[in-house]
């Protein structure tokens, strides 16, 4: 089989979208399967080079967000996209993004009798609220369903999110969930002289955060809780790992918190290892990868009810949850587990366990059997593949 992957992201990029891509990728070249990629040109020349176990690699012109500079949008490329697929033409196309990029790379497909299966890795409308423009939701939603509704599958990371989406009209779902390296997020890489750098000994608490730091992540709720963390437990150490534009108002309000921007991919896992618990109040995300590396690094969660966390949670097993959007419960959670270290400790173990069930490989089996049915029957559902 040959897959065309496009997408907007791509490693080094540090997101959800890119990780996932970057996980399936090495999964798909290890069966031996023939992968296309499709993706904005980097900015940085030193990222423009081929990826590895890629059979062709097309890189388009992009445009930078406002704000956001080292997030690129993909530009429509209809005549190199045609020539690209007559003279090496793919089995099936995944959209990963639903850009101009992904448009035009749907219209293509569909024109050359392509099967194109598209993934749910946004809350695009989430994002319209974050940022004061509500009003642009419901045109926002009917471009997507309709871009979605084109192909002939939409993955999505969550039981949840099928439903949800199925009720405003979208069809064709199916559920690929995201996997975990257990051997890299590990117990084992707690480091005692990262934990020194953070002033703390063998027994000092520490509560951790780690994601983009943006306001859609609901950081405003972080940074209260981190303070009644503090004045439940003077001694704790608060780390956030991360960096974005919300990073300086966060330093101002937290000046004992340990800010340590983006840390490179082999440090990342030591971070994890080397906290207590982890808090993560976001509702934007569609999985949250971080939650499953905290839990396989055996740390205790204290998360919403949404996303990765409602489906891998078990309550008072291997994870606090409590129910979106509530902020009061948010925070009692947080400080009553900072209080409790036999607690945190009891589902730090408990979290690990349940994280390693999620296996890349069987990740990449969902995947490969929606790719198959959608190839086999591109006019069919294929809601028996997840949904």
């Amino acid at each position: 089989m040959r897959i065309c992957l496009v997408s907007e992201t791509w490693p080094p990029d540090i997101n959800g979208v890119a990780h996932t891509l970057n996980h399936l990728a090495e999964e798909l070249h290890g069966r031996g399967i023939a992968l296309q990629l499709i993706r904005p040109r980097p900015r940085l020349a030193r990222h423009r080079q081929r990826r590895a176990g890629m059979q062709a690699e097309l890189q388009v012109r992009g445009l930078g967000l406002p704000g956001y500079r080292e997030v690129r949008i993909g530009l429509p490329a209809p005549r190199r996209l045609l020539r690209l697929w007559r003279e090496q033409r793919p089995d099936v196309v995944y959209l990963a993004t639903q850009g101009p990029l992904g448009w035009s790379a749907r219209r293509i497909a569909r024109r050359l009798g392509i099967p194109v299966v598209a993934g749910w890795h946004t809350n695009f409308d989430h994002y319209c609220r974050a940022y004061g423009l509500p009003w642009l939701a419901p045109a926002m939603l009917a471009g997507l369903r309709r871009f979605h509704n084109g192909c002939a599958a939409t993955l999505v990371p969550t039981h949840a999110q099928a439903e949800t989406l199925a009720e405003r009209g979208f069809a064709n779902l199916a559920v690929m969930a995201r996997g975990i390296d257990g051997e890299r997020f590990s117990p084992a890489h707690r480091d005692p002289e990262l934990r020194e750098r953070w002033g703390v000994d063998a027994h000092t608490p520490v509560a951790l955060y780690v994601g983009r730091l943006a306001w859609e992540k609901n950081l405003a709720l972080l940074e209260t809780c981190f303070l009644a963390l503090r004045e439940a437990r003077p001694e704790m150490a608060l780390v956030i790992v991360g960096d974005g534009p919300a990073r300086a108002r966060l330093e101002a309000a937290l000046p004992e918190a340990h800010f340590t921007g983006f840390v490179p991919r082999e440090a990342l896992a030591r971070h994890y290892a080397s906290a207590d618990l982890f808090l993560f109040p976001s509702l934007s995300e569609t999985w949250g990868n971080v939650v499953l590396e905290a839990m396989a690094s055996g740390l205790a969660v204290v998360a919403y009810r949404h996303a990765a966390a409602a489906e891998l949670f078990t309550p008072e097993r291997n994870g606090v949850v409590v129910p979106p959007g509530d902020d009061d419960a948010f925070r009692r959670a947080a400080v009553t587990l900072g209080q409790q270290p036999a607690r945190y400790a009891r589902l730090g173990r408990a979290a690990r366990q349940r994280a390693l069930e999620c296996r890349w490989s069987a990740i990449a089996d969902t995947f490969l059997a929606v790719l198959d049915h959608a190839r086999e029957s591109p006019h069919e559902t294929t809601r028996a593949c997840g949904v």
